[in-house]
């Protein structure tokens, strides 16, 4: 089976660099979607997230960009095949994407790996290198997409999450909330759920543990994801 099956929707990934992955689930689960009505996610790959979004939040006018034409295509037939075929998927690059809209959030799964070895498969080198959409760029897209009170919520590596911090915050923008994930309690942190905004607050800190040592999912986890995962 190609695809990923969650309980109301499916996302086949086999044309896409990037596959349904954990980073991805955490992200679109833990997203703050609060009283908005319009969300922007900047490459979308599969789909995934803005699928995950619309779930959470049917009222939302979500707006997708990838680069990519074989991720495009297949989020597309992902989007299609889906509860909710109104989801509009763009082709283009983030720098080059304009919107009359200011949107209310703005989520992303960005590429990480700044200065890593590159394999051979040009569509994951797009997908996992910064090259063609730096931390700075991700940065600026959000504030020429945005408005004083829009959102903007990512994940990254927790080295990444550290470096992008110090930049966004150079920025204008403010970390609101921090969700340090490790994959079981004997494991370092991994990754960095990250909410920013141009609103100074008390920073909302936490720690999300994805399995116990029996390999089994940890509460915490199965409550925030459990509206998606088949057997959940």
């Amino acid at each position: 089976m190609s695809g990923f099956v969650f309980k109301q929707f499916k996302v086949e990934h086999d044309h896409c660099a990037m596959k349904v992955s954990t980073d991805g689930i955490l992200l679109g689960a833990w997203a703050n979607l609060s009283g908005a009505k319009s969300l922007l996610d900047i490459g979308t790959g599969t789909g995934l997230l803005a699928l995950m979004c619309k779930q959470r939040s049917n009222e939302l006018d979500i707006t997708a960009v990838e680069i990519d034409e074989n991720a495009y295509t297949q989020a597309l037939q992902n989007v299609a095949n889906s509860p909710w075929p109104t989801i509009s998927i763009k082709h283009q690059t983030i720098q080059s994407f304009s919107s009359e809209v200011k949107f209310d959030v703005v989520i992303s799964n960005p590429p990480y790996f700044n200065h890593s070895l590159k394999g051979d498969n040009a569509a994951r080198n797009t997908a996992r290198h910064t090259d063609g959409l730096s931390f700075e760029e991700l940065i600026n897209a959000f504030k020429r997409l945005s408005h004083s009170r829009s959102r903007f919520s990512l994940i990254l590596p927790s080295v990444e999450g550290a470096l992008f911090i110090e930049l966004a915050t150079q920025n204008g923008l403010y970390l609101n909330t921090h969700c340090q994930v490790k994959a079981t309690p004997n494991k370092d942190i991994s990754r960095s759920l990250m909410a920013f905004s141009y609103v100074k607050s008390d920073i909302e800190t936490s720690i999300l543990c994805i399995r116990n040592l029996d390999n089994t999912y940890t509460a915490d986890y199965i409550a925030l994801c459990k509206a998606f995962y088949l057997k959940m």
